[in-house]
């Protein structure tokens, strides 16, 4: 393990040389090791992904590329708080047995099988993420995965990875399913109707596709999920399970989850009308909905706050962000996207590829809101050279989301599965086991969005 540590040293040092001498100055150099130093760190060396980033930030106080002001400014302590709340609410519907009522859902399907099961889940998966966002789907559709798995005593990992990719999928289908969708329609001018009609059918098309290649990849664990719900389809316990009632609790939470959620789609418009700053209910209605929670459930508040809430995922998040944030300001995200554009010579469908590429492998390292607040003003700029903007938009949205499925922290979703599977489960994906599905998946979402993008526009 030191050999490894001296090597991830030594390519994190060589390439802060080698952006030395291509132009960026000595703190831009510094920033490059560092930041490259932390995320092969956090991709090769899971387990200590939040000594790395610790180290990191640390690294780049000392080096001044940031202040305590600026860490928490990049820190995104919004996006900190709404997944606390989110986080909450997923306690209490576990708690009031909603995981189980969907488990009983699932089950009750006509001839189940591993690969039947494996196409609910993502398809779960993708109209999870689309309606309610892909933070909160994932943690719903992980908890279920685990329910499941653990009754039939198979392996869980397969059908995580695979719900995290449907997942990331689904985020680009409608504006709610990802930050970045908001942003992208507000500077884009798209319409919720825009992302309907666009983004919907393309990334359905896409889910399709990627749920035959995890068909076939993982075809002997499927075989084996089939034998399992043939050899528990007549024990009791299982015949008991898919009969299980939704009882009062359970109603309560999916009506406390069902309100939530569309104040949630609603938020905007419930801020023009209060003259709140933007996005403000987005990110206090799960904290006000966790409050009613804790009133409600204060018997079980202390339990949702110190056992359910992953502080783990959200202290690795913090500091990634601030991290990614630095790299934003230093200016380092914009000269590599200027270098790509400018490498296309202004052809519109080498610029859309460009775009759709150069973005999915930023958002592989990156927080893509990030990324997507990096590319806003160039796409803004090239309104003197292009009428029709729009496909860009759609390629910049793909590229950001599709490109979470690449690598193992290249979402929020992402990590907070990984997270949660640890902790419930104590069982750790390594990188080699996620690049089996993960990267061929999310080349071939990055390929097809391509090739309708272009022969649509």
């Amino acid at each position: 393990m030191i050999k490894r540590f001296i090597i991830l040293f030594l390519i994190s040092l060589l390439f802060g040389l080698l952006s030395l001498y291509s132009g960026f100055n000595v703190q831009q150099a510094s920033i490059v090791s560092v930041f490259l130093m932390s995320i092969l760190g956090t991709l090769f060396f899971w387990h200590f992904r939040i000594s790395f980033v610790f180290i990191g930030v640390g690294l780049l106080f000392l080096i001044h590329a940031i202040d305590m002001e600026s860490f928490l400014k990049y820190s995104s302590l919004d996006v900190i708080l709404f997944l606390v709340g989110m986080m909450i609410l997923v306690a209490m519907m576990k708690e009031a047995g909603f995981f189980t009522w969907l488990i009983t859902m699932i089950l009750r399907v006509q001839n189940l099988t591993g690969p039947k099961f494996l196409f609910i889940i993502m398809a779960v998966s993708f109209l999870l993420s689309g309606i309610t966002g892909e933070v909160s789907s994932i943690m719903i559709i992980v908890t279920v995965i685990l329910e499941i798995t653990y009754f039939l005593d198979v392996n869980p990992v397969p059908l995580i990875i695979s719900s995290i990719l449907a997942t990331n999928i689904g985020s680009a289908a409608t504006v709610m399913g990802n930050p970045i969708g908001i942003l992208i329609a507000i500077r884009g001018d798209l319409t919720f109707e825009d992302f309907i009609t666009y983004a919907m059918p393309i990334s359905i098309v896409v889910l399709i596709f990627s749920s035959l290649v995890i068909l076939f990849i993982y075809r002997k664990y499927l075989a084996e999920v089939t034998e399992k719900i043939k050899e528990n389809g007549n024990e009791p316990a299982f015949r008991y399970l898919i009969s299980v009632p939704a009882d009062r609790k359970t109603k309560i939470s999916i009506a406390v989850f069902a309100v939530t959620v569309l104040l949630i789609s609603l938020h905007r418009r419930f801020e023009i009308l209060l003259n709140l700053d933007e996005n403000a209910l987005l990110i206090m209605i799960p904290i006000i909905s966790s409050g009613f929670i804790m009133i409600y459930r204060h018997d079980k508040a202390q339990q949702y706050i110190e056992k359910e809430v992953e502080w783990n995922s959200l202290l690795f998040f913090m500091f990634l962000f601030a991290m990614a944030g630095v790299v934003q300001a230093s200016g380092l995200a914009d000269v590599f996207i200027k270098k790509s554009i400018s490498l296309t010579n202004n052809h519109p469908r080498l610029l859309l590829g460009v775009i759709l590429i150069s973005s999915s492998i930023l958002s592989s390292v990156l927080d893509n809101v990030v990324v997507v607040a990096s590319y806003v003003p160039i796409i803004k700029s090239l309104e003197v050279y292009y009428k029709n903007l729009e496909y860009l938009w759609w390629a910049l949205l793909f590229g950001a989301c599709y490109g979470g499925n690449i690598t193992v922290i290249g979402s929020t979703a992402n990590i907070i599965a990984l997270g949660l599977l640890e902790k419930r489960a104590n069982i750790k994906i390594g990188l080699r086991v996620w690049l089996k599905a993960g990267i061929l998946v999310g080349l071939i979402s990055i390929a097809l969005a391509y090739l309708i993008l272009i022969l649509e526009f």
